[in-house]
This record gives C-alpha cells, structure tokens and sequence, in this order.
C-alpha cells in the first residue's frame, strides 16, 4: 500500500504516481496506441485491421487486406511519426505490417 501525503496532490498527479508505483505503463501504453491508431487511420484502414499490439517499441499491426499491407508500407515512416505525435511521447520506433 502506498504512503499517505499529507500534501494536496492534483489528480492527474496523483494517478502518474499511481501508474508509475505500480508499474502500468506498458499496459497503458498498449491501450493508447490501439485508440491512436483507430483515431489516425480512419474507417477506411479501421475495417481492414484485425489486430494491433505492442511489443517493447515495435508495433505490430495485422491487416487483412495485401493491397493496403503494400500501400501502409511505404509510409511507414511517416505512421510511426503521426502516431507517436498523438501519443505525446516516443513509443514506438518500428512498424510491422501482417
């Protein structure tokens, strides 16, 4: 259990410490590259999607479409840095496409 402070503490200040002393950073990391995927790529990529996880800094992305695997493909780049711009912080440093 953790310490009680006698300080007033904001809410998100009190939920950062929350996550941090217990670790659920990767967890949470995971959930908000999910959302930050469905938000950027639209209906359109969204349909196609079967499955999104994040794997220490690379993320794994499942498609069943080849057509879209191929065009996705050649701006990886460019989806590594728009997702990472929506998360605040750099997270992701690889994009595999399935």
């Amino acid at each position: 259990m953790a310490k009680r402070n006698n300080e007033n503490l904001s809410i998100s200040d009190a939920l950062k410490e929350f996550v941090e002393t217990n670790r659920l950073e990767k967890g949470l990391n995971k959930v908000n590259v999910a959302d930050a995927w469905a938000n950027l790529m639209g209906n359109g990529v969204n349909n196609y999607t079967t499955s999104i996880n994040l794997e220490r800094e690379t993320l794994y992305v499942q498609l069943s479409s080849s057509v879209l695997r191929e065009e996705l493909s050649y701006g990886k780049a460019k989806i590594i840095t728009m997702l990472n711009e929506e998360l605040g912080k750099e997270i992701i440093k690889k994009l595999v496409l399935r």
